[in-house]
């Protein structure tokens, strides 16, 4: 069984699907979306919609209340191809208030020659905030795209004290 919960923030609402406990999709859209990226394994099972998941819902409301490293207790899966986990992978390692291009980002994860690639990571991670994704920028330092709108990413680089 997946449970989905939603969580009020200062930048919209953060719909989170986990399976016991481990979170397979996040986001700040609807879960429909979500499901159709999910591993067919998991994206076959019941979704019963509850108020909190356990120990996962406080990990999130503690990011939001200023605790920048909540996120870094959360277990987290998602489907893709080998580069792609290794970027998401790289991505959870860059600190709150700490961002890298998507070339450092390519060269973290095993391919310095694979920038695009990079990019398409962050397009396709289907667990933001969580893996951060958006503390990816494009070099030069212009803070690029990000799927839920360029005012929520700037909001949460604000949050982490990467912008003023």
């Amino acid at each position: 069984m997946l449970l989905r919960t939603a969580h009020k923030t200062p930048i919209g609402t953060l719909t989170v699907i986990a399976r016991e406990h481990i979170v397979l999709a996040a986001g700040f859209g609807g879960h429909e979306a979500m499901v159709r990226g999910m591993d067919t394994e998991d994206s076959s099972l019941k979704l019963s919609k509850v108020d909190r998941i356990p120990m996962i819902s406080d990990l999130i409301e503690d990011y939001f209340d200023g605790d920048l490293h909540a996120f870094n207790s959360i277990v987290v899966r998602q489907p893709g191809e080998k580069f792609s986990q290794a970027a998401w992978k790289a991505m959870r390692k860059v600190a709150p208030g700490k961002v890298i291009s998507y070339a450092d980002l390519a060269a973290k994860a095993g391919s310095p020659d694979a920038v695009r690639a990079a990019g398409s990571a962050c397009a396709r991670n289907l667990i933001a905030p969580i893996i951060p994704c958006h503390r990816i920028v494009r070099s030069g330092g212009a803070l690029g795209n990000y799927a839920y709108g360029l005012p929520a990413k700037e909001w949460l680089l604000r949050h982490e004290g990467f912008l003023k």
